[in-house]
């Protein structure tokens, strides 16, 4: 051996330890644990149980449905379950003043339920008024029209359903008030058609 060679140095124990790789030992030596057969099947068990309760419950919930729909059906058919049909018209506002329909009387027919209606409003408007509707008469050939003749008056009001029973209450109690404010007792009829507007004659 040449002086000029080195022997090779030795790693130190402590350099040695702080290695990754540890001496004397294989990388691979630390595997995984080996799932053994009796585990797999355990967790088999476990997956097939969960599918055989979702499909049980779904079969559940599909045949209660079906029973369900079934009783409805079958309830619906016999004529247990059928809405009450009422063969009245129920009005909200029934005139309890006389009632003519000049055109209705000479063909035979009857009043609108809309017309009723309409009567019954107004006449319910003019008495919070305090004027008196004794009768309504809808003239010949009229559709829309109604007139409302008053207690203690000699004419009447010309109305129609276009407009708000309301409203028409309130113009004829202004212009009944005009009227009498003007010394003028007796009238053919006020005119309430119109918006905005009155015409007595």
């Amino acid at each position: 051996m040449d002086g000029s060679e080195q022997a090779p140095r030795l790693a130190r124990r402590s350099a040695n330890r702080k290695s990754t790789m540890k001496s004397g030992r294989v990388i691979g030596e630390k595997r995984e644990k080996l799932e053994t057969a009796s585990e797999r099947e355990a967790a088999h068990r476990k997956i097939h149980l969960r599918q055989v309760r979702r499909t049980l419950l779904t079969v559940l919930v599909f045949t209660l449905l079906g029973v369900g729909l079934f009783f409805i059906g079958t309830a619906f058919m016999k004529g247990d379950v059928v809405a009450p049909v009422s063969t009245s018209v129920d009005i909200p506002y029934a005139p309890t003043i006389e009632v003519v329909d000049l055109g209705a009387s000479a063909a035979g027919g009857h009043i609108s339920s809309r017309m009723n209606e309409y009567i019954g409003q107004l006449e319910s408007d003019l008495r919070e008024y305090g004027i008196v509707p004794v009768r309504a008469v809808i003239p010949v050939n009229s559709i829309r029209e109604i007139d409302i003749y008053l207690d203690g008056y000699s004419g009447y009001l010309k109305t129609t359903v276009d407009r708000g029973a309301g409203v028409t209450a309130e113009d004829a109690d202004r212009m009944l008030r005009y009227l009498t404010g003007q010394g003028i007792a007796s009238f053919e009829y006020i005119d309430l058609r119109l918006d905005g507007k009155a015409y007595w004659k």
